[in-house]
């Protein structure tokens, strides 16, 4: 984390300011990087990667959760509940259906298998993702291959835990909520407030992950910590719009099935991912260009489009 002669207020005056650009300007800047940057196109490297890595995580989730041994079907139940929340119908089907049948095949060694192969096919993911930012801020990766690739799994390793953290954060946190409902009673207006502050601490996790993410992942000197930033808020927010967007077009125009037939869920899965990737792809490219579109503007700590420290 780089030392900085401006105090916290001037350095998100500069971030939120975007830059002294104007949202309309920022959109056309942000809309020519993602061309520039063939994001569109990038984003289904990492929803491929991603795909790979998933049913290994949620194998190593319900290892974890296995660990509660008395409650562990009532966990899976809410677990699977907010799923069926968050994907699409046919994608929910085939994620609990394979991971069923793999749960039911696995063996001991399911939690060292899942975890060693998710990290695998999740640091592949991260590399490109790494990729793709550097040429957001279009500088060139100089660091070795061993440094690359160590950042990769220790940014993989970190986003794991917070996906992992924010899941039983809302999974237990269901389960608890119902047994008091239960057994000691609840009136339904402490029951929404719970339900809703729930949510907003597993949506911070979220938040966080793409924070981490944005600070650590470009190979760019000298960079500032922020929590929240313009572009991570906008990413957040275009992956939920465009998560519930996708519910909505499959519920009314669901083709896909019978089409595709049970290629369909899998298509439907790998769309969400997409979905996924490029939200990350275009939070990233917003930051970068409000930093760019500063140092233009005499920002004395913001780095210029090329610089990986300000000059």
């Amino acid at each position: 984390m780089a030392e900085s002669v401006l105090s916290t207020g001037e350095q998100l005056e500069s971030l939120w300011n975007l830059g002294g650009l104007t949202w309309k300007e920022l959109g056309k800047r942000v809309w020519g990087g993602m061309n520039e940057n063939d994001l569109l196109n990038r984003s289904y490297e990492l929803a491929y990667n991603f795909l790979l890595a998933v049913f290994p995580m949620l194998l190593v989730l319900l290892a974890l959760l296995g660990i509660f041994a008395s409650h562990i079907h009532s966990l899976r139940s809410y677990l699977f509940y907010y799923f069926q929340v968050a994907l699409p119908p046919l994608a929910y089907q085939l994620v609990t259906h394979t991971l069923t049948e793999i749960v039911k095949a696995s063996g001991g060694g399911k939690l060292t298998f899942g975890l060693l192969f998710a990290l695998w096919s999740g640091s592949a993911g991260m590399t490109q993702l790494m990729t793709t930012l550097n040429a957001a801020y279009a500088v060139r990766e100089r660091r070795s291959w061993i440094r690359v690739h160590l950042v990769s799994i220790g940014l993989t390793l970190v986003i794991s835990i917070l996906i992992i953290l924010a899941l039983l954060l809302v999974v237990a946190g269901g389960f608890v909520l119902n047994y008091v409902a239960q057994h000691i009673g609840i009136n339904e207006l402490a029951y929404v407030g719970f339900k809703i502050v729930q949510w907003l601490f597993a949506l911070a996790f979220v938040i966080f992950a793409f924070a981490v993410i944005y600070f650590f992942a470009p190979n760019v000197y000298e960079q500032h910590w922020y929590w929240i930033t313009p572009g991570s808020l906008v990413g957040v927010f275009l992956w939920v719009a465009a998560s519930g967007g996708l519910r909505i077009y499959l519920h009314y125009a669901n083709s896909y099935s019978k089409t595709y037939g049970s290629l369909g869920a899998v298509m439907i899965l790998m769309l969400w991912f997409y979905v996924t990737g490029l939200a990350f792809l275009i939070g990233g490219q917003i930051n970068a260009t409000i930093e760019h579109a500063a140092a233009e503007h005499g920002h004395i700590e913001a780095k210029g489009e090329g610089e990986k420290k300000a000059a």
